[in-house]
């Protein structure tokens, strides 16, 4: 997928901005060092930064990391595969934030993390739970089984799973699970109506890959249509997010 980085900064701050409650968990020591897993354009690597640590950006959008660097040009940011990474140096904590839902090969990335951290370190993050985005995801499916786009099943391009289903991967992985929690948190979104039509642009494009791009903002309008009962109150409309949240130590 390639990444909108001005669009991601400018229309969905949403993403780092919460992201923000989810390094109270990581509580950093001045001194450790930090991987932000996922950086995206950097503002959370930062701020990580701003607490004493010395932290690396990891992110698979070279888009994303030239943003980054621009935005931050002293930190260190790099390219690379979230399900596959290695350092030479290993880290007291592993970050990430908005991220995880993105990679399916969530075995690998519980290996690489593990492998990376040092004795009793830490991996803190926040990602899409079971259930994220679900009255989304249904309204989208009905407008393209309408339109004929849908043959087979739908199928979502991202892994969201439960807090059973993730915690068993972790303490499969190494780690001693110390804390999870999955919670709805909706979540406002910029330029009223139009705001679904971004979001969708923004994060959900293989969704559509089947209509031809002259039918989308149709599609969209309808999608929107359907989701007006339940993701708009009082002229704001929302994203209907799950999210999932955990700390767990390496053994």
């Amino acid at each position: 997928m390639l990444w909108n980085a001005e669009l991601y900064d400018n229309k969905h701050a949403f993403v780092f901005q919460y992201g923000e409650s989810v390094l109270e968990l990581l509580a950093v020591k001045p001194g450790e060092r930090i991987l932000d897993l996922g950086c995206g354009t950097g503002h959370l690597t930062e701020k990580i930064q701003e607490q004493g640590a010395e932290v690396v950006g990891l992110d698979a959008s070279p888009e994303m990391i030239a943003q980054a660097k621009e935005n931050y040009p002293e930190l260190d940011f790099n390219v690379g595969n979230g399900a596959y990474f290695s350092f030479d140096q290993p880290f007291d904590a592993v970050f990430t934030n908005a991220t995880l839902h993105w990679i399916k090969d969530a075995d690998g990335v519980i290996r690489s993390v593990y492998h990376v951290l040092k004795p009793g370190g830490r991996f803190v993050g926040e990602f899409g739970g079971k259930g994220n985005n679900q009255l989304m995801m249904a309204a989208a499916e009905t407008v393209l089984k309408k339109h004929g786009y849908l043959k087979g099943d739908f199928v979502l391009p991202w892994y969201y799973p439960s807090t059973a289903e993730y915690a068993t991967k972790l303490e499969a992985g190494g780690f001693r699970v110390t804390f999870v929690t999955h919670f709805d948190r909706p979540t406002p979104l910029q330029d009223g109506r139009d705001g679904i039509a971004k979001w969708f642009n923004m994060f959900g494009e293989s969704i559509f890959k089947a209509a031809p791009k002259t039918e989308l903002p149709q599609i969209l309008d309808e999608i929107t249509d359907l989701l007006q009962p339940t993701n708009e109150v009082d002229g704001q409309w929302f994203a209907d997010y799950k999210r999932l949240r955990f700390v767990a130590v390496k053994e």
